[in-house]
């Protein structure tokens, strides 16, 4: 039974509309404008059926906003120029409004018989060693970001791509350069994060001799080593705003400017940008250009956390232990049934990184040929983070809420009180130990829920 959303303003046409398609065991839901389109998140959808003319945005908004989930234009403007128009914006099809049910039906089918035989494949990598991989899982969100990868790859577009950490951003980027035009140029990858904020303007567009102290002798900055390749900024969230009007002028001029310098080079590359943070909430604090942010977010690719992907972990896990196996010599080693279970039902506040490492313990620590849960290491991660109601979280996690707090706790509410509750005590080392996460996880997520790391009290040398 497919999913089909109708976006049109005149409440006539749009229930005969939803009465024809139920008709035909289709299931359907309703929209007045694109703004309530975009509400009901329209990727969620088999298909978007749009009226061309609607109040506020036209509908031809809905083409980019929906991808990769087709859109059909109706409009009662049947001219060639309106329909061409729509088809040059990437409608998958055009009906002219009165429209002949028959031929409504048969348009619909075809376009969903399309849709369905086109499902994304997940893209073969090649990694920096040379080792070839392929993207694992097939889950309708992975199946979306394997449309969205081959649809955007070719178009040589700027690439936004959202996800927690650990979720597999960066192999996302590789794929995108990888099946692009630009696949024998380099690809050239940055983490934000990692590097101080005084450094990061010399890193991305280089200097001049002498441009600040320490600047010994001219050098090349990595947007101009990216030239006709692809450069991929991981966790451009933290980028400072000195920095992003620099990467906007790249952006829209294809311009750079050594620090140091009076000379302007030009550059052609590609961006492929990642953040776990929402760019739109920071534009609003002023910690990042909106500017910016429009110029980014052309194509956004929204990765799902391994929690969302139940049907995956379990692949993804026999993979990632093969690996290990290898790694360590130890072929033959298999999960135990109550290790799998374990796998399964464990929240993975860390993701795919964390799932990694956990069989990586696994590995090292098991007898015989079986794997069972305290291998893992997992027994002091929280297990339920949210209990039933009226039940008190198991007492298995090292941070058990007081009696009277909240039973209900989200990863993040569970991640703050156990920080808090234990940094006084425990190092970051042993901390990311207990969470099961590693230190750059935990100092990512520190920056992201605003939990200043613990000071160390100054001695009274007066």
């Amino acid at each position: 039974m497919s999913r089909i959303l109708i976006v049109e303003d005149e409440a006539i046409i749009r229930s005969a509309l939803r009465r024809l398609l139920e008709r035909h065991d289709h299931r359907v839901s309703e929209a007045g404008s694109v703004a309530e389109a975009l509400a009901l998140e329209p990727q969620g959808f088999d298909l978007v059926i749009s009226d061309l003319r609607l109040p506020g945005e036209p509908g031809t908004e809905l083409i980019a906003r929906a991808a990769p989930v087709p859109v059909l234009i109706m409009t009662s403007y049947a001219s060639m120029r309106s329909a061409v128009e729509a088809l040059k914006q990437g409608a998958v099809d055009y009906v002219a409004k009165p429209f002949d049910h028959d031929e409504l039906l048969e348009t619909v089918a075809r376009v969903l018989h399309q849709q369905a035989t086109q499902q994304g494949e997940p893209p073969d990598i090649t990694e920096p060693n040379g080792q070839r991989q392929t993207m694992i899982g097939n889950c309708p969100a992975m199946q979306v970001v394997y449309t969205r990868i081959r649809k955007a790859a070719p178009a040589d577009v700027t690439v936004l791509v959202q996800g927690e950490s650990g979720t597999g951003k960066e192999l996302v980027a590789r794929a995108l350069h990888q099946q692009s035009r630009r696949a024998g140029a380099p690809l050239i990858c940055v983490n934000c994060a990692a590097i101080p904020e005084t450094l990061i303007e010399s890193e991305l567009f280089g200097h001049e001799k002498g441009a600040f102290t320490g600047a010994s002798a001219a050098r090349t900055g990595l947007v101009e080593a990216a030239d006709g390749g692809t450069l991929f900024l991981d966790e451009i969230g933290e980028l400072p705003l000195d920095a992003q009007a620099r990467l906007l002028r790249v952006l829209q001029e294809g311009e750079i400017r050594k620090i140091g310098s009076v000379e302007t080079r030009h550059v052609n590359v590609r961006l492929i940008a990642a953040t776990h943070r929402d760019l739109q909430s920071l534009s609003k604090t002023g910690e990042f250009r909106l500017d910016l942010y429009y110029r980014l977010n052309v194509m956004q690719i929204d990765l799902p956390s391994l929690r969302e992907r139940e049907d995956d972990i379990l692949q993804i896990a026999d993979v990632l232990l093969e690996k290990a196996c290898r790694r360590h010599e130890r072929e033959g080693l298999r999960l135990s049934r109550a290790a799998r279970r374990t796998i399964r039902d464990y929240p993975w506040p860390g993701n795919v990184r964390e799932l990694e490492n956990a069989l990586e313990r696994g590995v090292i620590l098991a007898e015989g040929h079986l794997i069972h849960p305290d291998d893992l290491g997992l027994a002091t991660a929280p297990r339920p983070l949210v209990a039933p109601a009226g039940q008190v979280p198991a007492s298995s996690g090292p941070a058990e809420p007081e009696p009277g707090e909240e039973d209900d706790l989200s990863l993040e509410d569970y991640f703050q009180h156990f920080v808090l509750e234990h940094q006084d005590q425990m190092s970051e080392t042993e901390l990311a130990q207990k969470l099961g996460i590693s230190r750059k996880c935990l100092w990512e997520r520190r920056q992201r829920l605003g939990i200043p790391r613990k000071k160390s009290p100054r001695r009274n040398t007066g």
